[in-house]
């Protein structure tokens, strides 16, 4: 899991903004034998959600042999926890109806979906089924919609359309279809949109385009942090105009909603874009953040480009940008001091990647509250 106790005054300040928050992460994994060598306990899943008080849908990771135990191992976690809700992760290729079945004869309350690592579209014959009984049962299916898979998003407003009582969330803002899906969402009200993802841009389009109503915070863990991804979505949704009451709902109340079976909440319109900020000179840091993150991805210490970074935000202490200049270097200055030792991730990213991208939703909400500064400890 990513430490992330240097966000916890950022989730204060969130805090103190939306008051009475109770946080629900639409997406997070535990398992051990995931390829892409990332694994996740329960313990540290409940540690990490008990860290801010929150609450969590919980699924298995990619097992190639197959969800059973996995899916068995999720229920036996979650049971007796008030902090998980656990779904059954299925595989067309595998007998999904049965298993799902079965598994929520043991205490599953949602599915997952992951079609690029069962190799499956939507409209996999096997799967009409198990859509059939989550409209019957008004069940949450969690699918993946981020990086690597083909458009999915004409199979999920179909299926939105043809089973009303499901309620289908593409998982990582949809990224893969965000680009036209935002004009359907308001006539397909159970189709939903989860936070766990990373750039900014994308966070705001989506809180820009989509009813608020539909819109699930969530952080990937272990991916990504409850606590990161609490306070991505709450900065995100208010610089993009939401108010307390609906920010609330989608930091957890509305996922609660869900899992509990009952109806939506309707949360209104989206509010569009007049809110996206537009200050050239935190474009200029925005930007050069980019390129860095575009090199950690690749394994590559972007030494030049993050100096760069430091150089855009020397913009003078009485400039209206100020306070989130210091905040971003602060964040730099946090990756420098920090160790991925000890922590299990694996390195294929550069180290202090997550703080990185912490500073690029810094930049991207200027007009958010910041907390207030802790000077350096040598300072």
């Amino acid at each position: 899991m990513i430490p992330d106790s240097g966000m916890l005054p950022w989730l204060d300040r969130v805090r103190e903004l939306v008051p009475d928050i109770e946080p629900l992460d639409a997406h997070t994994h535990i398992g051990f034998n995931d390829p892409d060598g990332f694994s996740c306990t329960g313990e540290e899943l409940a540690a990490a959600l008990a860290q801010i008080g929150a609450r969590a849908f919980v699924f298995p990771m990619h097992e190639p042999d197959g969800y059973s135990a996995a899916n068995d191992m999720v229920i036996e976690e979650a049971e007796g926890s008030e902090s998980l809700f656990p779904f059954a992760r299925l595989d067309p290729h595998d007998d999904a109806l049965s298993e799902v079945e079965r598994a929520l004869e043991r205490g599953a309350r949602g599915i997952k979906l992951h079609p690029r690592a069962e190799q499956f579209a939507l409209d996999h014959p096997a799967l009409e089924p198990v859509f059939a009984l989550a409209d019957e049962r008004r069940l949450p299916i969690m699918v993946h919609a981020g990086r690597g898979i083909p458009a999915l998003g004409r199979h999920s407003v179909a299926l939105t359309g043809r089973h009303p009582g499901m309620r289908l969330i593409l998982a990582h803002a949809g990224i893969s279809d965000l680009a036209w899906i935002w004009r359907e969402a308001p006539d397909h009200p159970n189709l939903f949109f989860d936070t766990s993802w990373w750039s900014p841009s994308d966070l705001q389009a989506l809180f820009a385009l989509v009813p608020p109503g539909q819109i699930l915070m969530a952080s990937d863990a272990p991916y990504g942090s409850p606590t990161w991804a609490t306070v991505m979505a709450g900065r995100n949704a208010l610089q993009a105009g939401l108010d307390a009451r609906q920010t609330r709902a989608v930091l957890g109340g509305q996922a609660l909603r869900l899992v509990n079976g009952e109806e939506p909440l309707d949360l209104g319109a989206p509010p569009g874009v007049e809110h996206l900020p537009r200050d050239p000179l935190l474009d200029r840091v925005h930007a050069f953040l980019m390129s860095a993150i575009g090199q950690m991805f690749q394994g590559v210490e972007p030494a030049e480009t993050l100096q760069l970074v430091r150089l855009a935000c020397d913009v003078g202490e009485d400039a209206p940008q100020a306070p989130i200049c210091r905040w971003v270097v602060e964040l730099l200055d946090e990756r420098e001091r920090y160790s991925p030792e000890g922590d299990g991730r694996p390195t294929r990213f550069a180290p202090g990647l997550h703080l990185a991208v912490g500073a690029l939703g810094v930049v991207r909400t200027p007009d958010v509250p910041v907390p207030a500064f802790r000077p350096p400890a040598d300072g």
